[in-house]
């Protein structure tokens, strides 16, 4: 019985829970609901509980981007002022590119699918069409507003394991322009601690297209407080945002949440491919695992501006400089007509104090 599902001091195959609960509801499971007020009126989302006292919430119309997330009454997903507001009233080109800022909100927001990073203007040549001699790009670029069309989602028996899923395209397009499609499966078990997203980035098309994809992972109060440790496998910090030397805070002790702070942002290279924040004082921590051969650069983001109190873990296909330096240097990717890159995460809770030390002992430098 060593596969079965482990459930409140119980480990039941699927016989065992048909036999205690008419509906695999009563342990977990997924929910399609749709937000109904404010700024997030009309938004579907699919509500994940695994039983463990994981739970999150997928974001449907938000590129299938996780929302809340919180185990056991506590939040580590970034909840911020904005609110997951509906892809409808996004104004892509308004305040010079910053309005992603007015939808930035979550777990996860995610960057791409044709630029990351800070907006700017890039040749457009290899579209071929004369009105559009080039393109302007907002920051992180535009499909974390884009709404997915839902594939499929709910539970799966897998011998005695039960998966919870979800699956959905996201179509990054426009005629005589980009045309990128981003296939997203996300995965929980029932009883599990665990987050598996899947993406596949894809060209149907018939042009090469530019491709760069980041994971913009947000976590906030209360596994963020005074004294939350960053920890992650660094070997160099290769760059650094100029409000580091100005301000001098520390980004491996977290301090409390500091009125007028601004941003701090490092690109650091790792000898690993995963990163955690951790709060020795509830024996919690949220760990991150990529591959870095999908995302070979990663960013830490310090925003601990009170109101605004967040830490950010980045994955990503491309360094700090963004997209016209990755054209001019050759690292931009570009995908040819029917090619595709396939990106692996893992997101863990963890708790207690031995497993807060198993995890500072893996991810030490």
């Amino acid at each position: 019985m060593g596969d079965d599902v482990k459930l409140h001091g119980q480990d039941l195959g699927p016989r065992d829970l048909a036999a205690r609960a008419g509906d695999v509801a009563a342990a977990g499971g997924v929910r399609l609901v749709t937000l109904g007020d404010g700024v997030e009126r009309g938004i579907r989302t699919l509500e994940f509980r695994t039983g463990s006292g994981l739970a999150f919430d997928v974001l449907v119309d938000r590129c299938m981007d996780i929302g809340a997330a919180e185990h056991s009454g506590r939040a580590f997903g970034w909840r911020s002022r904005t609110g997951f507001r509906n892809p409808g009233l996004h104004e892509n080109a308004d305040e010079d590119g910053l309005s992603w800022l007015r939808s930035f909100s979550g777990l996860t927001v995610t960057g791409g699918l044709d630029h990351t990073l800070f907006g700017g203007e890039v040749p457009a040549d290899s579209y071929r069409y004369p009105p559009r001699p080039a393109v302007r790009h907002g920051l992180h670029g535009r499909v974390a507003n884009i709404p997915a069309r839902l594939t499929g989602y709910g539970e799966r028996w897998e011998g005695d394991r039960c998966v919870l899923w979800a699956e959905g395209e996201v179509r990054q397009a426009a005629v005589f322009a980009e045309n990128l499609l981003l296939t997203r499966r996300i995965e929980a078990d029932l009883g599990g601690e665990e987050i598996r997203l899947v993406d596949t980035v894809s060209n149907p098309g018939f042009d090469r297209m530019p491709h760069m994809f980041l994971y913009h992972i947000n976590l906030g109060w209360p596994l963020l407080e005074e004294g939350s440790r960053f920890l992650a496998p660094m070997k160099e910090t290769v760059w650094r945002s100029d409000s580091v030397a100005e301000q001098g805070v520390d980004n491996r002790t977290m301090p409390a949440p500091l009125p007028g702070f601004v941003e701090q942002v490092y690109e650091h290279v790792l000898t690993g491919s995963a990163a955690a924040l951790v709060n020795d004082r509830l024996e919690f921590a949220v760990s991150v695992e990529w591959s870095a051969a999908e995302f070979p650069h990663f960013f830490q983001w310090l925003n601990l501006r009170a109101g605004d109190y967040a830490v950010g873990l980045e994955p990503s296909t491309h360094a700090v400089a963004g997209d016209a330096a990755a054209r001019e240097d050759g690292s931009m990717i570009w995908l040819e007509p029917g090619e595709s890159r396939t990106y692996h995460t893992t997101f863990r809770t963890h708790h207690g104090a031995a497993a807060i030390a198993a995890l500072d002992e893996r991810l030490a430098p």
